[in-house]
This record gives structure tokens, C-alpha cells and sequence, in this order.
């Protein structure tokens, strides 16, 4: 069974006869339907009857409402409200803009804004150099999406993509004190991202691209890097492969495997499988084979985008035409970054002793990770309420941090590598084994290792 998630945390208000013993009631309905308690409180009592707040994490939304019917179910008890923890912490926003500096007096208006601000614009005017020492664009940063790929929910637009643009905002902020800041922009041409990027770059100090679909990821990222003097990173294609090479190193370690020497299948070649297997050849791998939702990627079917024709030719699968359940026989790595139930049980067991499996599909893998564990050495997930996961916040804030200390306006392949093996470092070979092989998002010195890495590379 699917475990519960503090993304499907419920909050229910219930009331009951005193008499009836209400607590153990609902403590019984609750745990009968799978879910897990995580708070009780008596918020109100009276002689006759007793007001609780019981709060639960549960697996999905659907079982959120089953929990909820398996309480109203009981005679004794009425549910008189529920709420879903998630949409409480969404109210609002998640994010906002506080000032640095008082404004309490005239003379703190007087420095802050009219008449000393003229001053500012006019040095910056004669030196534009100064835009960086005189304002936020030393460290901020534009978080931009089209909304066209949005985590797993497809291309569901602008609006909808705004929550998960604040909390990359807060990411930045809490990990890297980096001022991050949503850019969802209600358009998906082309043309019209890279142009409108560009006439807004003035502010910021870096960009990153999110949730954009591919093939068309490829072609912003590189055109804007062409155009800006600011470094763009996609953080869909190289904050996942910087952890994933992190996660793959430590993880070759355990099983005593060379990543030169591993056979790896790939399951999703789009922006984030691609960038994947670019970085992971960067670092010596020789045996990719991928497969995308039409089958195995061997041959160019009229496709334009660069970064397809990249893959064909660096991971060429030899002779090999087969599907993705006869390619994982025998091999030693399977990464994906694709879609749910991809795997069956029988795909695992067939692969090599001491097998790695990250099924990162989120939120429901390739394969259900409990499953996985019984044939495979190591497995790595994209949730976290799993072990092992791989979490683009670890290299994400890190990078950025590096990037606008050093005042960096390009990104290399080198600067990857170099974050990823950072990454894997901060997993001493003490804390090393299959349940940890990269460290704690919450673990400081992951932005430290890794913004020095990228400064050292610059």
C-alpha cells in the first residue's frame, strides 16, 4: 500500500457524546482507514459532549474523503468540519516583498525615495555597473514558466503554475537567501518568452526556467543565453541531472559499480532525461539506452530539436530494438523521469546483481519503491516521504548562490559536474548506505560545497 503524505494532511472537526469515548473512536476510524495521526486536541467540552481536532495524513485526496466518510460512519460521532492543511498554508501566497530598510521618518523618505533616489538612478545612468551594487539585482532572481509542464500535471497554464513558482521563490530564499521572484508568463511561442525575458533581464541577476515543455525548453535556454549577460539555468533538465549524478555517484559506491562500466536505462527522454544523460556522459558513462512514450529513442524521425539529434548520437542503443521491459535484463541502473507504473516486478528482478533504481515520476513512480527494494541494491525517488530523494533542491539554490556571488554570466557542463559531485560529498563514506546516498535538503553545507564549486569552476 501507498504510504501517507504530509501533502494530503487533513485537519477534522468532530464531535461526540461524551460518554461515548470519542478519542478512541476516532482514533479507531482513522487508523482503520490507513491514515496516520499526526495531532489530536480537545478544543471544546461540556458536560455532555466533547469538540476534537484531529489532524491525519493521509495517501491521496480520494483517501482524505475516505477517512473522513470511515469517522461519519460511526453513529456517535459528527464531523462538522474539514480542512486540508495543504489550501491552509496556500492562502494568500506564499511569499512577499519586506523592506531592508526603515521608513519611519521624513529623512528615511528623503534617502529612500524622492529626493535621494535621483542621485542613485544618475550614478547607475553614468555607470551601469553600479545596477549591481546599488540594487536588488545583485541577488535575485526570475523564476519563469509558460505553465506548459507543470511537476505532472501537463500543461495546465500560467495561473495554475503560480503556486509552484512562489514555492520555488521560498526554496530560494530559505536555502540560499537568494531573492527569487514568479514570472508566469501567459504565452507559450517561442518567440514571445525569449523577447519578454530579455526586456525584463535589467532586474534580475539570474534566470531560471521552469516547468516548460520540451522541445521547446531547448531552444529559450539557448537562445537567451545568447542574448543575456546574466546566467539562465532550466532547472527541470540540469537541477534534476546535477542530483541525479550526485545520487548515482554515491550510489555506484555501494554496489562497487564504474559509472564508465554501467549499463543504464532510461525511461523519459524529454528536457530533464536529455539533460540526464548529457551530464552523466559528461562524467564518463558509456551504455544509455532511453526510451520515450513512443518506444525506444535509436533513430531521428524528422525531429529538428538539437537536443534529440544529441541523445541519438551520444546514446545510440547498437543493435539493440527490443522494448524497455528486455532492455533492463541485466542492466545495472535504471533512471526514470517519466511516468507512473512504468515497471512491473518482474523488470526489477531481472536486472543485474546489486541494481539501482530511480523511479522519480512524481508524485506516483515507475515502480512502487517497496516493490523495487525487494531485488534492487539501491532506490532513489522524487518523494519525500521516501527515502533517498532526489530533490532538485539541492543544487538549485546552491547554483544560483555561486552564480551571483562570483557575478558568473555563463554556465558550463563543467559547473554541473563540478555541483554534483559536491552534492555527493556532503555524504561522508561513514553516513553512506542504500537509504542515504545524498544529504538532507536541510543540511548546510550542501549550498556552501556547492556554490563554491560552481566559483571554483568559473
Amino acid at each position: 500500500m501507498a504510504s501517507t503524505s504530509p501533502g494530503y494532511g487533513i485537519t477534522i472537526r468532530v464531535e461526540g457524546p461524551a460518554s461515548a469515548q470519542p478519542v478512541a473512536e476516532i482514533t479507531q476510524a482513522i487508523l482503520g482507514a490507513g491514515a496516520s495521526i499526526t495531532a489530536l486536541d480537545v478544543v471544546e467540552s461540556v458536560l455532555d459532549r466533547v469538540v476534537i481536532d484531529v489532524t491525519c495524513d493521509a495517501i491521496d485526496a480520494e483517501h482524505a474523503e475516505t477517512v473522513t466518510a470511515a469517522i461519519s460512519a460511526n453513529p456517535h460521532l459528527v464531523v462538522r468540519k474539514v480542512s486540508d492543511r495543504t489550501f491552509l498554508l496556500h492562502l494568500g501566497g506564499k511569499i512577499e516583498i519586506a523592506s531592508k530598510v526603515p521608513l519611519k521618518t521624513r529623512d528615511d523618505l528623503s534617502r529612500a525615495y524622492t529626493p535621494g533616489v535621483a542621485r542613485i538612478s544618475q550614478a547607475i545612468a553614468k555607470d551601469p555597473a553600479d545596477l549591481r551594487r546599488l540594487t536588488i539585482k545583485r541577488n535575485t532572481v526570475a523564476v519563469v514558466t509558460d505553465g506548459s509542464a507543470v511537476l505532472g500535471l501537463g500543461n495546465i497554464g500560467p495561473g495554475a503554475a503560480l503556486p509552484v513558482m512562489e514555492g520555488k521563490a521560498a526554496l530560494f530564499k530559505r536555502f540560499a537567501d537568494v531573492d527569487a521572484w514568479p514570472v508566469c508568463l501567459d504565452t507559450q511561442d517561442v518567440d514571445e518568452i525569449v523577447r519578454t525575458v530579455q526586456i525584463i533581464a535589467p532586474v534580475y541577476g539570474g534566470i531560471n526556467l521552469e516547468d516548460i515543455s520540451a522541445p521547446r525548453c531547448f531552444e529559450i535556454e539557448a537562445r537567451l543565453r545568447e542574448l543575456l549577460d546574466i546566467p539562465v539555468f532550466h532547472d527541470d533538465q540540469h537541477g534534476t541531472a546535477i542530483v541525479v549524478l550526485a545520487a548515482l555517484t554515491n550510489a555506484l559506491k555501494i554496489v562497487k559499480k564504474d559509472l564508465s562500466n554501467a549499463r543504464i536505462v532510461l525511461s523519459g527522454v524529454g528536457a530533464a532525461g536529455t539533460a540526464v544523460a548529457r551530464l552523466l556522459v559528461a562524467k564518463g558513462a558509456k551504455h544509455i539506452i532511453g526510451f520515450d512514450k513512443d518506444g525506444l529513442v535509436a533513430e531521428n524521425n524528422g525531429e529538428n530539436d538539437p537536443m534529440r539529434q544529441w541523445f541519438i548520437t551520444n546514446c545510440a542503443p547498437g543493435d539493440f530494438r527490443g522494448d524497455i521491459h528486455e532492455a533492463l535484463k541485466d542492466a545495472d541502473v535504471f533512471i526514470g523521469v517519466s511516468a507512473p507504473n512504468v515497471l512491473t516486478e518482474a523488470d526489477i528482478k531481472s536486472m543485474a546483481k546489486g541494481s539501482i533504481v530511480f523511479a522519480l515520476a512524481n508524485p506516483d513512480p515507475e515502480i512502487d519503491p517497496v516493490i523495487a527494494r525487494k531485488y534492487a541494491a539501491v532506490v532513489a525517488t522524487g518523494r519525500s516521504d521516501q527515502p533517498n530523494q532526489i530533490n532538485n533542491v539541492l543544487a538549485f539554490p546552491g547554483i544560483f548562490r555561486g552564480l551571483l556571488d562570483g557575478r558568473i554570466t555563463k554556465i558550463t557542463d563543467e559547473m554541473l559536474v563540478a555541483a554534483a559531485e559536491a552534492i555527493a560529498s556532503c555524504v561522508s563514506d561513514d553516513q553512506l548506505n542504500a537509504n542515504f546516498i545524498v544529504p538532507s535538503v536541510f543540511d548546510q553545507n550542501v549550498v556552501q560545497k556547492v556554490a563554491a564549486s560552481v566559483k571554483k569552476k568559473s
